[in-house]
């Protein structure tokens, strides 16, 4: 059984949220909002970072089946650039509670910060995808529907690795960002390249 807790306060209609790509230099961020019944049980179920890719494909059409509610959505990186990151992350975790079926009474948001949605309470959980289980089904499916999408922008742009690397910094994202550029898919607010004295020192 998992040691995840089904909830926090267990007279409210909980939704879990999280994101996915925060830290990445390319691609949207994504987002997930979802309300699980409070019998749901998964031994699997854990922090997405957690859990292999095979085990996050295995989970989300079990989390999609049987929330009562869920929802996935995004920023793209030109609407990242506008707000930033910070928000942008927020303001994803809006877009998705917007398309959720059934309507939360108290929102459980994994990190210390939020922006309030409309009149419905949120608490800020520290580390909260490896505490409860609303908000670990959110990162398994802000995560999964990241990397699908990154995958198909893989295909349209080869060169920058984002079938294994999803857009986060690696050597070799870097090192291609210098060779062939940014895409449109880039975050222009964010560090693309390390510094020339970086760039020095690794020779």
């Amino acid at each position: 059984m998992s040691t995840l807790a089904s909830y926090y306060q267990q007279d409210q209609i909980e939704a879990g949220c999280d994101e996915a790509g925060r830290g990445c230099l390319a691609g949207p961020v994504f987002a997930a909002a979802v309300i699980l019944p409070q019998d749901f049980t998964s031994p699997l179920l854990n922090d997405s970072k957690q859990l292999t890719e095979t085990q996050r494909k295995k989970l989300r059409p079990q989390i999609e089946a049987e929330a009562l509610a869920w929802a996935v959505a995004s920023l793209d990186p030109a609407e990242i650039d506008e707000v930033n990151i910070l928000k942008a992350s927020f303001f994803a975790m809006h877009r998705a509670l917007d398309q959720l079926q059934v309507r939360p009474t108290s929102l459980l948001i994994d990190g210390n910060r939020f922006i309030n949605y409309r009149d419905i309470p949120h608490h800020c959980m520290i580390k909260g995808d490896g505490r409860f289980l609303a908000i670990a089904a959110a990162s398994v499916l802000a995560k999964t529907y990241r990397d699908d999408y990154m995958e198909q922008l893989a295909e349209q742009f080869p060169d920058y690795g984002w079938h294994s690397n999803k857009g986060y910094p690696t050597k070799a994202h870097r090192a291609a960002i210098q060779a062939h550029g940014p895409t449109i898919h880039h975050r222009k607010s964010f560090r693309l390249l390390p510094s020339q004295t970086e760039l020095f020192q690794d020779k």
